[in-house]
């Protein structure tokens, strides 16, 4: 299946790969519009069902379940092969849906989202898993372009679906919709993966001690994001960095890793590799205050300033597509090219958002190199990963992709909310400690893309000798 041969969009689309990648960005796209779509209805959901102090835990627990998912995956996927695995987490996703639908309480639909976002997870890592498995290498920067560019897709459609079940007064149809897209992918699956081998065999204990500390980690972060108290947020971030070095010992040590060895070791090619996408996607994080911020700020109604946040997803989804099909020497060139990218639009976000007489269209185009910024090297930089990824961990490897990306999405989150409430975002009817706030999240935030320039710089400056067997030519 391996080939080195230049194959384009029409190969991935075409044939026996076009239900296949129907397969991968299914799964994807299924886990993204839910987010979209979930995000839209809460208010509406906690006007029926109330808990409006436990609003910010549907997103926890959601990501929290998700990493858990994506984390599991491989070990899954080794053992159920991957149609049962696949068919595991649709069933989860199901499930947890199903709860959300009929949820009489908050307690109730918090379930169900823990429940989605274990499934989620894992359909989206099992598409970054199978890209190996189901197409030749020359086709592996454009599949994983496709996986990416479902989030844009979901960007799109999410809000708006979720927005008409909510103005209807039927946010419990927005979850009821979900399912017989469940069935249908579920189906597909069965016919496209029925014989498809796949998933490295492992054994040993299941690592649900290293999951558990996984999870705590980032619940620790989460949770002193809430205080206001600059020395409870020191705590959770220490607390965080405590277990995250203990997981990274134990992980290192055991025979059934939650992660590759060379992700704790950015020195490698391969970890280098992980901490440059880290620290892109780190860098987007910010864009989870910018509805709120051109709200106050500029006075945009809710719907505006959503969809202008669209813009950023849609850079990032235009940007790999756009990049996917770039020969070995331009993608090197776009992979050093997108921290800068994202660099000048943070900066350019750090002047213009708090400046409420800036242009609306100004800061659509900041927020569009941001998402740029990660999506011209995203496939590049997964392929890569792939390729580097000893023998017996391409699975983990490529499963790991999602992990990181989820991890580092839940860390940066909760480290903008505590750098936005420091700098003043919490400080109740003024519009000046809005605009501190702003300045400082973006300025704080643009050493992301800064640190992930030295990383890129360290990658391609002793570019590693290409593992054999993967029919790619050195990266």
């Amino acid at each position: 299946m391996i080939s080195t041969a230049r194959q384009g969009w029409r190969d991935l689309l075409a044939g026996a790969n076009a239900a296949r990648s129907l397969v991968l960005a299914g799964g994807v796209g299924l886990h993204a519009v839910n987010i979209f779509i979930v995000t839209t209805i809460l208010p509406s959901v906690v006007a029926d069902i109330g808990g409006l102090a436990y609003y910010a835990w549907n997103t926890t627990l959601f990501v929290v379940a998700s990493i858990v998912g994506s984390a599991v995956s491989v070990h899954v996927l080794g053992r159920l092969a991957p149609r049962g695995t696949y068919l595991l987490a649709l069933a989860l996703f199901a499930l947890g849906t199903l709860a959300c639908a009929t949820a009489p309480s908050m307690a109730a639909l918090l379930a169900g989202r823990s429940l989605q976002g274990l499934g989620g997870g894992m359909l989206v890592a099992l598409s970054y898993a199978m890209i190996r498995h189901l197409f030749p290498a020359a086709l592996w920067p454009r599949a994983i372009a496709l996986v990416s560019g479902m989030w844009g897709v979901a960007a799109l459609t999410g809000p708006f679906v979720g927005g008409v079940f909510a103005q209807l007064g039927a946010w419990r149809v927005a979850f009821w919709v979900l399912l017989p897209l469940v069935g249908g992918l579920a189906v597909l699956i069965g016919r496209v993966l029925g014989q498809v081998a796949g998933g490295e065999t492992r054994g040993a204990a299941f690592p649900g001690f290293r999951l558990a500390l996984l999870a705590v980690a980032v619940l620790s972060v989460s949770a002193a994001s809430l205080a206001e108290d600059v020395q409870l947020n020191a705590l959770g971030v220490a607390t965080a960095a405590v277990l995250m070095a203990a997981l990274a010992r134990l992980d290192g040590a055991a025979t059934e890793r939650l992660l590759p060895r060379a992700a704790f070791r950015p020195a490698t090619p391969l970890g280098a590799t992980y901490a440059t996408m880290m620290l892109l996607v780190v860098g987007t994080t910010t864009i989870i205050f910018v509805p709120l911020l051109l709200q106050v700020l500029h006075g945009l109604t809710p719907l505006a300033a959503g969809y202008l946040t669209v813009v950023e997803a849609l850079g990032w989804t235009g940007a790999a597509l756009a990049t996917s099909a770039a020969p070995p020497a331009f993608a090197r060139q776009a992979i050093a090219a997108g921290p800068a990218t994202m660099l000048v639009g943070l900066v350019g976000l750090s002047w213009s958002i708090p400046d409420g007489g800036a242009s609306v269209a100004v800061i659509a185009i900041w927020l569009l190199l941001v998402g740029a910024g990660i999506g011209m090297g995203w496939a590049h930089l997964a392929s890569r990963a792939l390729a580097l990824a000893p023998d017996g961990e391409r699975d983990l490897a490529a499963a790991s992709i999602s992990t990181l990306q989820l991890l580092a999405t839940a860390f940066g989150s909760a480290l903008a909310g505590m750098v936005a409430n420091l700098a003043g975002l919490s400080t109740p009817g003024s519009v000046g400690a809005v605009a501190n706030a702003a300045l400082w999240l973006f300025a704080v935030f643009a050493t992301a893309p800064a640190l992930a320039g030295v990383a890129v710089f360290a990658i391609l400056a002793r570019p590693a000798a290409q593992p054999a067997g993967t029919g790619l030519p050195p990266p």
